[in-house]
């Protein structure tokens, strides 16, 4: 069976965690939006991961909206002990599925209250911020009123930890005068490695950096060097890939999603896979 604490651990505030986690994204309906084709297979996915080691799960109230934290409570609650349930908030969903700011304090406090109830929890693990400034990337601006609203229901023992996704390194820096940041949730991946930089100086002050797309997104990776690595180690591409982000820095948390049972045992098998220094290099000249 495979065993996920090959990947090591790392601190997530006052929580130790497994490297290999698990994104519950992709257990929604097409384009994250509606419920799963196949609820029941959704549960299985959600149990196996725990019984294999998981205990790191990313998800949000707005994927679905409210399905992914619905389908969690339904598979695992109650939780372990040891189980770290990482939200995020910032956003909310059209009918037409589109993404949609929702950053008002306000609107971040239902956010945080939605997952609180749909979750069945009375203090959320970790909640962070998702800014929408570029809705799909980062770009620079204040996000003082938003983490100030989220550091506040903190203070009220709503959240024990606060993080950031979609941000830039000066936004990162200024969170972190209002209130500790224990995780930066960014794309990157083998070949989208903007963020080089963000993760050594996050690494330095020990906060957990967490590639969201780590397998490339909606459109998997594709390379012929990483392929040709791959065949050469006797395993996938894609579990190539997530070794490759566990070697990159012992900072960062890995939450690959998927709604397949087969799949979810080739990801959390690239917690065991060790890339050999040939590999890493022939891997370095992959284009990003």
């Amino acid at each position: 069976m495979t065993n996920v604490t090959a990947a090591r651990t790392h601190a997530l505030g006052r929580f130790t965690v497994n490297r290999m986690g698990y994104g519950a994204m992709q257990l929604t309906g097409p384009h994250v939006f509606g419920p799963p084709r196949d609820p029941a297979a959704a549960l299985a996915v959600l149990r196996e991961a725990v019984a294999r080691g998981v205990n790191h799960i990313d998800t949000s109230d707005f994927y679905g909206p409210h399905v992914t934290n619905r389908l969690i409570r339904e598979a695992l609650h109650p939780y372990r002990e040891d189980l770290v349930i990482v939200t995020k908030v910032g956003a909310v969903r059209g009918e037409d599925a589109s993404w949609l700011p929702a950053q008002s304090p306000a609107q971040l406090t239902d956010a945080v209250h939605g997952n609180l109830r749909n979750l069945e929890l009375d203090v959320l693990d970790v909640v962070n911020l998702r800014v929408m400034g570029d809705v799909h990337a980062p770009s620079e601006g204040s996000i003082e009123p938003q983490f100030a609203a989220l550091a506040e229901l903190q203070q009220r023992g709503l959240i024990r930890h606060l993080g950031l996704s979609n941000v830039t390194a000066g936004q990162v820096a200024e969170a972190r005068r209002i209130a500790e940041v224990v995780c930066v949730q960014n794309h990157y991946n083998l070949v989208h490695r903007a963020d080089d930089a963000l993760i050594g100086e996050l690494g330095a002050q020990g906060i957990a950096y967490v590639p969201f797309f780590p397998l490339g997104g909606f459109t998997p990776l594709q390379s012929d060097r990483l392929s040709e690595v791959a065949r050469r180690l006797g395993a996938t591409p894609m579990q190539v890939a997530l070794a490759w982000l566990l070697a990159r820095a012992p900072n960062i948390l890995l939450i690959p999603g998927t709604s397949s049972l087969a799949h979810l045992q080739e990801n959390l098998a690239a917690a065991s896979l060790r890339l050999d220094a040939a590999a890493l290099a022939e891997l370095a000249l992959i284009e990003n």
